[in-house]
């Protein structure tokens, strides 16, 4: 009997060392995956209709940590810093390619706002610094920095910051910030929210109003939408010249996808010549089509029994093929060369006018017209292929962080400060994926991303980031909140919060007479808080908030990293 007690008793040994040896990989895995799984499935929980997603895996990995579950630091740190360059790099490439687009337009007042924002959310937290902290104490100001990223809840700046510390505290005595950041981020949510309502009653805005102004809106926007518009060429200027005349003279770029000439339809190019009597069927922007119609008058041209003689067919394909990422439209020569007329691109769900100088992107789908024969040879060139179009670039991925890195280590001296500074291992990858993915065909890199595998990589990056940092916050947790400055950070974090979209959310309304909607999914993307962006979307039934978000989400993305470590390394040495 006592050799069973005994068996018994060392059959149980396995699980007991499965939880405490740190030291054992399986244990390490347990560790992450346990925390990991409850921090996302208790962010799945809503409050009111808001819940704090997978940001919850910062609280559960705070309280295994708290209870003595935990790893080695230096492998927490290593994993820390792997998810993070994974998460922003991912960032990077998504926003790539929209990047500069989004200073364009209404974009440039809008991102005026969202740097202004930003801005103030520092100079607030700077306040709350010297009137409720004791400035003598060296750790206080990084808490704030901390307390900062809560309350605009944006984690690859805590990232960076933290990444930051470890440069300016090189005894190893580094503080952490992530309790600051805890305390502030759940009412930093709520806050953001809070504050967007509050905009509508201080501007007194009707909902309802707003959404028939966006209607208006709506319908008087002809800037970039496709336009089909099919003529009958009456006016004597046109006889005789080419097409590239007629666009050159009308200073607007259209394309003439069908020309019918005595009864035979053609598919034209630059250098084919109209007439008076011709027959016309040409893809414009919306906003030329009134010039465009100077040709002559609208026609009724269906065509059928000269199609069935010469058959043509319009046909959507999409570029997979890696030779045509980055090529020029215009240089292509597809109607000269193949008979085939682009007459459309539609790149992430947004439908653009072909011009000449557009360059082709993998993922690109294009529509174009021609006789079936060319079609299928263009069709053939471009890949049209979906399965290896969901074929990831992983080549692309880690070249990319490579340099990132470089980049990011590179040491920049700058006068007063006390180190070197360097943009680190969150603002070196971020820069460089944002180039690459609006560049990268320039150096023959292939940057589409399927939308799945973006948010794949992304996730897994952000929830090894937020559980490593909660783990190693977790020890001290507690006693920071009880019995340290854990409320001081809740409240102020509120104040970092709510005074800066009460300011620029007043002033776009007021000064910039912004749409309500469009204010609200710029306040989300400023915060970069898809939970407020939810919210807007709730609340609007059409697209304004998203296109306000998507506006001025990589510019704030890169501030909040980039000033997060130039507060750091200028004032926390």
């Amino acid at each position: 009997m006592l050799a069973a007690i005994n068996y018994k008793t060392t059959d149980m040994d396995w699980i007991i060392e499965l939880f405490t040896n740190n030291e054992s990989v399986a244990h390490i895995v347990l560790l992450y995956a346990s925390v990991i799984a409850i921090g996302v499935l208790l962010g799945k929980v809503k409050i009111g209709g808001i819940s704090l997603g997978v940001t919850f895996v910062l609280f559960a990995g705070i309280v295994a940590g708290h209870i003595g579950f935990t790893a080695p630091v230096s492998l927490l740190t290593f994993i820390q810093d792997f998810g993070l360059i994974l998460f922003v790099f991912c960032i990077g490439l998504q926003v790539g390619p929209g990047f500069f687009e989004s200073f364009k337009r209404g974009g440039v007042t809008l991102n005026m706002l969202t740097t202004t924002a930003v801005l103030l959310n520092i100079a607030v937290m700077f306040a709350c610094y010297f009137i409720f902290f004791d400035t003598s104490d060296v750790t206080n100001l990084p808490m704030m920095v901390g307390t900062l990223y809560g309350a605009v809840t944006n984690t690859p700046g805590l990232g960076a910051a933290n990444e930051a510390l470890t440069s300016v505290f090189t005894n190893g005595n580094v503080p952490q910030i992530a309790s600051g950041y805890a305390c502030a981020y759940p009412l930093g949510v709520l806050g953001i929210i809070a504050a967007t309502i509050a905009i509508r009653f201080i501007c007194k805005i009707n909902l309802n109003e707003e959404e028939d102004k966006l209607i208006q809106t709506e319908e008087d926007n002809t800037s970039v939408k496709p336009c089909q518009i099919r003529l009958s060429v009456d006016n004597t200027y046109i006889e005789g010249r080419s097409l590239h005349e007629i666009s050159e003279f009308l200073n607007r770029e259209f394309i003439c996808s069908r020309l019918k000439h005595d009864d035979i339809i053609q598919i034209p190019n630059g250098e084919t010549v109209v007439h008076k009597g011709d027959e016309m069927l040409i893809v414009c922007a919306e906003a030329d089509a009134e010039v465009i119609k100077s040709f002559g008058h609208a026609a009724e041209l269906p065509w059928v029994e000269e199609e069935k003689k010469q058959p043509m067919i319009s046909k959507r394909v999409v570029i997979t093929s890696p030779s045509m990422n980055g090529k020029v439209l215009g240089k292509m020569r597809f109607s000269s060369v193949y008979g085939v007329n682009i007459t459309r691109i539609t790149r992430q769900g947004i439908d653009l006018f072909a011009t000449h100088d557009l360059h082709l992107h993998v993922g690109d789908r294009i529509m174009m017209v021609g006789h079936e024969e060319n079609v299928n040879r263009v069709e053939r060139m471009m890949g049209n292929s979906m399965r290896r179009l969901n074929a990831p670039n992983i080549a692309t991925i880690f070249i990319g962080i490579f340099i990132g890195i470089l980049f990011g280590s590179f040491p920049i001296a700058i006068p007063g400060m006390p180190v070197p500074m360097k943009l680190g291992l969150a603002g070196g990858p971020l820069i460089i994926a944002i180039l690459i993915g609006r560049y990268g065909y320039r150096m023959k890199l292939v940057t589409y991303t399927t939308t799945s595998a973006n948010m794949m990589l992304r996730e897994i990056g952000l929830v090894l980031f937020l559980a490593s940092v909660g783990i190693k916050a977790g020890d001290g947790f507690v006693n920071t909140v009880i019995q340290g400055d854990g409320l001081k950070y809740v409240y102020t974090g509120i104040l970092i919060t709510v005074i800066p979209i009460l300011i620029v959310g007043t002033i776009a309304r007021l000064k910039f007479k912004f749409n309500y909607f469009t204010i609200m999914g710029m306040i989300a993307g400023t915060y970069t808080d898809p939970p407020a962006l939810a919210y807007a979307n709730q609340v609007c039934s059409h697209d304004a908030p998203s296109t306000g978000y998507s506006t001025v989400y990589p510019l704030s993305m890169f501030l909040r990293i980039f000033t997060a470590q130039l507060i750091v390394l200028f004032c926390c040495g």
